[in-house]
């Protein structure tokens, strides 16, 4: 019990400090978010020096943050590709990142962090070609153009 009070203590405190931040400073960042990645980048650091941390409440908050990325992220996809396919490939890869930063799986680490790399390569970049959707809205924007 003692372990997710003081999570969350800390989730709260560092959330509190973003908000000031964005506040004051005029900072785009979401309190929350911060508070959660501060908490399992303080935990990573602290088990870096030997103090132990609960590895489950660190995973929990890593998993966490791959899933709140991945749905932030959703919002760039590219137009002419899936959302759905973008969230499936993208999450767990996330989780094998988290698992691996947790387990001290240096390759696994690589590994995922390359795939991760890939995914938002293929799917945030405009790949170029012309969309039905797009092509519809440039026919639109023309017959607008000639209206009255």
């Amino acid at each position: 019990m003692e372990i997710i009070v003081s999570t969350i203590a800390s989730i709260l405190a560092i959330a509190g400090l973003a908000w000031a931040a964005r506040r004051l400073l005029q900072l785009n960042i979401c309190p929350i978010c911060s508070g959660v990645a501060g908490t399992w980048l303080w935990m990573l650091v602290a088990r870096h020096y030997g103090v132990t941390v609960d590895t489950s409440m660190l995973s929990a908050l890593l998993g966490g943050s791959a899933v709140g990325i991945a749905y932030q992220l959703e919002k760039r996809v590219d137009g002419a590709r899936s959302q759905l396919l973008w969230k499936t490939l993208f999450i767990p890869a996330g989780f094998a990142a988290a698992y691996a930063l947790v387990a001290s799986q240096w390759a696994l680490l690589a590994a995922a962090l390359l795939a991760l790399s890939l995914l938002m390569a293929y799917f945030l970049w405009p790949h170029g070609g012309e969309t039905a959707a797009s092509a519809a809205v440039r026919e639109l924007e023309s017959k607008m153009k000639n209206c009255c």
